[in-house]
C-alpha cells in the first residue's frame, strides 16, 4: 500500500507553502511547526518529510532547530532536505534527528560527493530529491534550471546503489490541479525498481488511490492537509 507522507516547508522557522516554487507566493500556516507535527502524530501517522527552504536557496542548512525540536518532541520518522551541501551540513542534520535526508542541487552539482556519501552511510539514508520542470532538474530552491534530465540523474543515482526518489513536479507543486501521473508512470517504466515518491499537486484520497495504482511507493502531501481538501484522520489507513 501506498504510503502518505504530511510535509512541512519551513521559512524563517515558520510552516509556510509556496505555489510552484516561487518565494514570493509565500503563505504563512502556523508560526510554530510543532503544532502540525502534534497533529501528524495524534492522527497516528509515522513519517514526515521536513524542507527546510531557506537552506534549498541558501545552499546550507539553515533551519535545524526546527528539525531537533521536531525530533526530541515527537516519535515521527522525519526526512530531511534543503540545504544539505556539505559533510557539516550532513552532519548537522544526522545530530539533529534527521532519519533520512533528501539530496538535490548536491546530487547535480558535485554526484561524486554524493556517491561518497552513500557509501559511507548507506544508500538507506538518502532520498535522491528530484524537482523537476519539464523533465529537467531544477536546483538552489528551484531557483535555477540545470541542464542534466529527471532519467539522467536516475540513472546515476542507480549506479551507486541508490533506491529512493523523491520527484516533484514543479509545475502541480502547490497547485492543488492533481500530481503528474503520466510523468511517474514514464519514470517507472524505465526505472521499475526504484522506490518512487511523487510530490506536488495532490487535492484529493481519489489522486492518492491513482498514485498507489501507478505504482508509486509513497506521496508527499502538504497544501491539500492546510487548506482542508485532505484530513489528517483520512490518511491513517495509508501509514
Amino acid at each position: 500500500m501506498i504510503t502518505v507522507i504530511p510535509a512541512i516547508d519551513i521559512i524563517d522557522g515558520r510552516c509556510v507553502r509556496l505555489t510552484k516554487g516561487d518565494f514570493k507566493s509565500k503563505v504563512i500556516y502556523d508560526e510554530d511547526p510543532l503544532n502540525l507535527a502534534f497533529r501528524v502524530e495524534d492522527a497516528g501517522l509515522k513519517r514526515l518529510h521536513l524542507v527546510d527552504l531557506d537552506g534549498a536557496r541558501e545552499g546550507r542548512i539553515v533551519n535545524y532547530k526546527v528539525l531537533e525540536k521536531l525530533a526530541k518532541k515527537t516519535t515521527l520518522v522525519i526526512d530531511f532536505g534543503g540545504g544539505v551541501a556539505s559533510e557539516k551540513d550532513l552532519e548537522i542534520a544526522r545530530e539533529c534527528g534527521a532519519e533520512m535526508i533528501n539530496v538535490g542541487s548536491l546530487a547535480v552539482k558535485n554526484f561524486p560527493m554524493f556517491a561518497s556519501w552513500i557509501e559511507k552511510h548507506g544508500a538507506d539514508f538518502f532520498i535522491l530529491a528530484a524537482d523537476v520542470l519539464s523533465e529537467s532538474i531544477a536546483i538552489k530552491g528551484w531557483q535555477e534550471k540545470s541542464q542534466i534530465s529527471i532519467y539522467d540523474l536516475i540513472t546515476q543515482y542507480l549506479g551507486v546503489s541508490g533506491k529512493r526518489v523523491l520527484c516533484t513536479d514543479i509545475a502541480q507543486d502547490g497547485t492543488l490541479a492533481g500530481p503528474a501521473l503520466e510523468l511517474y508512470k514514464k519514470i517507472l517504466e524505465k526505472f521499475p525498481t526504484i522506490e518512487l515518491i511523487a510530490s506536488g499537486g495532490v487535492s484529493s484520497l481519489l489522486e492518492i488511490e491513482k498514485l498507489s495504482e501507478v505504482g508509486v511507493s509513497a506521496v508527499v502531501v502538504g497544501k491539500a492537509l492546510y487548506e482542508g481538501r485532505i484530513s489528517l484522520e483520512s490518511l491513517k489507513v495509508f501509514g
